[in-house]
C-alpha cells in the first residue's frame, strides 16, 4: 500500500480538501458505505483511477452491519435453480477464507436436521452439488465436505437437540465474519491504495452538463456546510437506499429494489448444547443457528419493510416468529428473558414489485441509466468483490465512451485486505505476543481475530499507554485501545459507531452497552476533542437509541415498531 490506511478526523478532512478542489476532478465518486460501496472503491483505485467514497452516517451503518455475519454460499438457492449464484458465491467464500480475509473469516460447522428418512437423499444430493461446485471454483474451497451424520453421532454432538424427533443431520461447512469490520478493512484497505473516503457526507443532489452527470452536490454533516464535487463516473452503491438516489438523479423505473427486513436474536451460548451451527427451513424463511463467540444468533425472518430505512425496527411478533421456530429444535425452550440482543437490517432486493421477498434472488444488477451515472443493487455480502468489480466495469465503458483510455482489469482478487498478510505469522506467534504485551493469552487470540497482523498496532498502543492495556467498565472482552483505535485508524466519529459496530457491545452484553457508555465517551472525548457537554450528549444520544429499541421490541406491528424506534433520532 502505498499510504496509511488509517480514516481518523485529519484523514477525512484531507479527503474532502481533495475531493472539492475546484480545479481536480475524480475519476470515480462512489456514493455509499456499505460493503457494495466500500468493495466497489477498492477495485476502481486498485485499476488506477482516482477514486472518492462519500458515505452519509458511518461505514457499515446499514444492511452490511446487520447480515447473518456469514460469509456463504447460500444453500437455499439451490432449490431456486440459481446454480450461478452459488458457484460464484461460494467461489468468493474460498478466495476469502484462504486469502483475502483469514484473520476475519473462518470456517464453522452446520448441522442440516434430518427428520425423515427420505430427506438425506435429497439434502445430501444438494450438499454433494454444493461441495462440488465449490471444488470447481478458481480458488481454495477453505472449508471439509459435509458428511452425514446418524442420531446417535448427533446425540454427542447437539444434545441440546430435539434428536428424537430426527432420523439424523448432515454436516457440512460455510464460513461466518465480523460483517461491519469486513466492510471497514476494505475501505481501509481502499484508502491505503489511494481512495478518498469520508463518512457523514450525504449527497443531496447531481451536477450536470447536459443530460451527463459530472459530479454530486453533498452536505457535510460534521461541520453543516454544502460541497461540489465532481467526477467522471458517479457509481451509486446506496443499498434500499437506490430508489431515492433514483429519483435525484431524475430517472425512474432503471432499477425496482424492494427492501426486506430480517431479524436476529443473540442469545447465551450455553442455553443450546451444540458443538456446530444448525440450518433449517421455515414455511417463510431459512432458520439459523449460528455460534457467535459466547452467544448464539438466530435468525432470521423475511419480510417486506416500507417505514424508516435507516433504523428498520425488530416487533415483538418478529421475535415470537423466531422463538416459535427454534423452540422446535431444541429441548430447552428459550424464552424472551433468554434474548441479550436484537438486530433488524434490510435486505435490497431487485424484483418486480409483486414479487414476495423470500423468493427474490441475491443476483445483482448493474445499469448506467444516464451518461455519467452507474447505479448497482441486490446482490450479498460474499459476492461484494464481484459487485464491485462490475460496477467498475459499467463505469469504465462509461469513460472510454467520453474519450478516456481503457482502464486496468480488476485485481481485487490478488489484494489482501488489512490485516491479511502478516495475519498467519502473528497467529503462529500468539505466546510469544502474549509474553511479550504481559496479556492472557485469549486477549491476543482476541486482537488477532479482529485485526489480523494490525495487532502490533493495538500492542505498541498499550505499551505506549499502558492504562489502555486493561479492560473498559462493562465492556470486559475489549481494551480500552480498542475504543481508542476505533477513532484514530477506524473512522469511528460518534459513540454510536463504536459500540454498534467497532465491537457489538449493543448486541452482546444485556444492557447493550449502556454500562461502558460513559467510559466510551471519554476515550472517544480525548481523541476527538469533545468537551464535557458534547460528551454528555453522545452518552444521552446512546441511552435514547437503546431505550427506543428496547420499546420498539415491545409493539406488536411494524408500524407501532417503527414509531417507538425512530423516537430517538441520529445524532447530528
Amino acid at each position: 500500500m502505498t499510504q496509511s490506511t488509517a480514516l481518523n478526523p485529519q484523514a477525512r478532512s484531507d479527503a474532502l480538501a481533495v475531493m472539492t478542489d475546484p480545479i481536480g476532478e475524480l475519476d470515480v465518486l462512489v456514493v455509499g458505505g456499505g460493503i457494495v460501496g466500500a468493495g466497489t472503491a477498492l477495485d476502481a483505485v486498485t485499476r488506477g483511477l482516482t477514486t472518492g467514497l462519500l458515505e452519509q452516517r458511518d461505514l457499515a451503518s446499514g444492511t452490511s452491519s446487520r447480515s447473518s455475519k456469514l460469509v456463504h454460499g447460500g444453500l437455499r438457492y439451490l432449490e431456486m435453480f440459481d446454480f450461478g449464484l452459488v458457484r460464484e458465491a461460494l467461489e468468493e467464500r474460498g478466495l476469502l477464507v484462504t486469502s483475502l480475509a483469514p484473520h476475519l473469516v473462518r470456517p464453522i460447522p452446520f448441522l442440516y436436521p434430518l427428520h425423515r428418512t427420505a430427506e438425506r437423499a435429497y439434502v445430501g444430493a444438494g450438499l454433494v452439488l454444493y461441495d462440488g461446485l465449490a471444488a470447481l471454483g478458481r480458488y481454495d474451497r477453505g472449508v471439509p465436505r459435509h458428511r452425514h451424520l446418524f442420531r446417535r453421532h448427533l446425540e454427542k454432538i447437539a444434545p441440546g437437540l430435539r434428536t428424537d424427533e430426527l432420523t439424523g443431520a448432515i454436516r457440512y461447512y460455510d464460513c461466518q465474519v465480523d460483517d461491519a469490520r469486513l466492510v471497514l478493512s476494505v475501505a481501509r484497505t481502499a484508502a491505503g491504495h489511494g481512495a478518498h473516503v469520508a463518512t457523514r457526507v450525504r449527497v443531496t443532489g447531481f451536477l450536470r452538463e447536459g443530460s451527463r452527470v459530472v459530479g454530486v452536490r453533498a452536505r457535510d454533516l460534521e461541520n453543516d456546510r454544502d460541497l461540489e464535487i465532481r467526477a467522471r463516473v458517479v457509481v451509486n452503491a446506496a443499498g434500499v437506499w437506490t430508489d431515492e438516489i433514483q429519483e435525484m438523479a431524475g430517472g425512474h423505473g432503471s432499477l425496482d429494489v424492494q427492501a426486506g427486513k430480517g431479524i436476529h436474536l443473540v442469545v447465551p451460548r450455553e442455553r443450546i448444547r451444540c458443538q456446530a451451527g444448525v440450518i433449517t427451513k421455515t414455511e417463510k424463511s431459512v432458520l439459523f443457528l449460528i455460534p457467535w463467540g459466547e452467544f448464539w444468533i438466530i435468525g432470521t425472518t423475511d419480510t417486506a419493510w416500507h417505514l424508516d430505512k435507516a433504523h428498520p425496527a425488530a416487533s415483538r411478533a418478529d421475535i415470537d416468529y423466531l422463538l416459535e421456530h427454534v423452540n422446535t429444535l431444541v429441548r430447552d425452550p428459550l424464552t424472551h428473558d433468554d434474548v441479550v440482543g436484537v438486530y433488524a437490517g434490510l435486505r435490497p432486493l431487485v424484483s418486480g414489485r409483486s414479487e414476495p421477498t423470500s423468493r427474490i434472488s441475491r443476483e445483482h444488477t448493474v445499469v448506467t441509466p444516464v451518461p455519467g451515472l452507474v447505479m448497482i443493487a441486490g446482490g450479498k455480502l460474499t459476492t461484494y468483490r464481484v459487485m464491485g468489480r462490475d460496477a467498475v466495469d459499467a463505469a469504465a465503458d462509461d469513460l472510454v465512451a467520453g474519450g478516456a483510455p481503457a482502464a486496468a482489469a480488476s485485481v481485487t482478487d490478488k489484494v489482501p485486505l488489512v490485516g491479511a498478510e502478516g495475519y498467519a505469522v502473528r497467529r503462529n506467534q500468539r505466546t510469544l505476543l502474549a509474553r511479550r504485551a504481559g496479556l492472557p493469552l485469549a486477549r491476543i487470540d482476541h486482537l488477532l481475530g479482529r485485526y489480523g497482523d494490525l495487532v502490533d498496532d493495538l500492542l505498541d498502543l498499550c505499551a505506549a499507554r499502558p492504562e489502555l492495556a486493561e479492560p473498559v467498565e462493562g465492556a470486559p472482552d475489549h481494551l480500552a485501545a480498542e475504543f481508542v483505535y476505533a477513532v484514530t485508524h477506524e473512522g469511528a466519529r460518534h459513540l454510536d459507531d463504536v459500540l454498534a459496530r467497532r465491537t457489538h457491545l449493543s448486541i452482546e452484553t444485556p444492557d447493550r452497552g449502556t454500562r461502558a457508555a460513559g467510559a466510551v465517551a471519554d476515550l472517544m472525548a480525548a481523541e476527538l476533542g469533545w468537551d464535557a457537554a458534547r460528551t454528555a450528549d453522545e452518552v444521552d444520544h446512546y441511552l435514547r437509541r437503546v431505550e427506543a429499541e428496547r420499546q420498539s421490541q415491545l409493539m406488536p406491528t411494524d408500524q407501532e415498531a417503527d414509531e417507538a424506534r425512530v423516537s430517538a433520532p441520529d445524532i447530528v
